[in-house]
């Protein structure tokens, strides 16, 4: 399972693509900081259950995926990347409605890839505790100047979820990275101030969801997103009480399903 493909670089990601039969709709899934395609695979498996194709892949420099670790130059990375999968899937199945789930980081890159992509054919964007403003100072909060290399130790490790064994889990994970970099934290500032202008050219049908009680990724990030995008189909939903990771919370399957149904209604018509 899974295979290397080139990025439009040439750096090698890992995709890991799964199709059911008589697939009705595609979902490029992206994860966030410092984890991997993998801890993804509950939603799949609802995904596929509902025939739903998905195509997962580590972002360069985690995972399996080539590239420094947990580094970027550039917020177009995270972007850029995500686009030779959404091409990939588009091209592979051009009858069949294709979405964009990120979450956390990957939330920071679909919503972005929506304000500079705003012409590819997706059906729709799903963003989970999507870092779009970082008003918790997860990121910001990083001391400019810095050699953009330098390691910081990953301490999400708490706040991710409230289900004990996840963030047991989440530090016994070999393909979670322990630290992350300088340079990715300023790339990802770089891209959030890109947006506060770039919000504009947002026009895709979008699904916002984000824990009430998300201690990474402050619940307003969603709330400001949710008002400044010019999106003539947009709904959010807050899940009272939940973490940051809510497609791992006890209540993961009412999450999964509000998405299914999500999709589900924009197949059908």
């Amino acid at each position: 399972m899974g295979e290397m493909i080139s990025s439009f670089d040439g750096t090698k990601l890992f995709l890991n693509k799964e199709v059911p039969e008589a697939a009705r709709g595609a979902a490029v899934i992206v994860h966030g900081l410092c984890e991997h395609q993998g801890r993804y695979d509950y939603v799949a498996e609802l995904f596929h259950k509902a025939g739903i194709a998905t195509y997962r892949f580590d972002h360069r420099g985690h995972g399996r995926s080539e590239g420094e670790r947990t580094h970027y130059e550039d917020f177009n990375e995270l972007l850029d990347d995500t686009n030779v999968v959404v091409d990939m899937a588009i091209m592979e199945h051009p009858d069949i409605p294709v979405f964009l789930i990120g979450h956390s980081m990957g939330g920071f890159t679909v919503s972005l890839y929506g304000a500079k992509y705003p012409d590819k054919k997706l059906r729709g964007i799903i963003t989970s505790g999507a870092l779009t403003k970082d008003n918790r100072g997860l990121i910001s909060g990083v001391p400019g100047g810095m050699d953009p290399h330098t390691k910081l130790p990953n301490e999400l490790g708490a706040g991710v979820c409230s289900v004990a064994e996840v963030v047991e889990w989440y530090g016994k994970d070999p393909l979670n990275s322990i630290t992350f970099t300088t340079g990715l934290c300023y790339a990802l500032c770089q891209g959030i101030a890109w947006f506060e202008e770039a919000v504009e050219r947002f026009e895709y049908p979008i699904l916002m969801l984000h824990g009430e009680k998300d201690g990474l990724v402050s619940v307003q990030d969603t709330y400001q997103f949710f008002a400044d995008a010019p999106s003539k189909d947009k709904q959010m939903k807050i899940y009272g009480g939940l973490f940051h990771e809510i497609f791992n919370e006890y209540c993961r399957d009412e999450v999964i399903g509000d998405v299914l149904h999500w999709i589900e209604a924009r197949i059908s018509h």
